[in-house]
């Protein structure tokens, strides 16, 4: 996959985070922007004719397994980040009556 096209799906992740006013919209842009990064990751350990480095010889270009270990650690990591912000937007819509960011924000200080 081409760079420049990862670097389009985290500058659509931001834009989304930057222009929406529902927070369960945020917390999907933050995972937009996230799956760009580590495709971009995985992408720049990505070796052309690489291959993996499980017991054969003469092996001469081995691709690093260690940028694909650290991505599918990001993964699991960053779906239960997700999980719990989709939790908490639950807790802030019984609270509030509303996941927008201006009628949360509003109604912030009034308790």
């Amino acid at each position: 996959m081409n760079p420049l096209l990862t670097f389009l799906v985290v500058l659509i992740g931001l834009y989304g985070l930057s222009t929406s006013k529902n927070i369960i919209k945020s917390v999907f842009c933050v995972t937009i922007t996230e799956a760009g990064v580590i495709l971009l990751f995985l992408n720049l350990g990505n070796l052309e004719g690489g291959s993996i480095p499980i017991f054969a010889e003469g092996l001469v270009n081995i691709v690093d397994p260690l940028p694909q270990a650290l991505m599918i650690t990001t993964i699991v990591i960053g779906s239960t980040v997700t999980a719990l912000a989709l939790m908490l937007c639950i807790k802030i819509f019984h609270h509030y009556g509303s996941v927008e960011w201006d009628v949360v924000l509003r109604d912030g200080g009034e308790e």
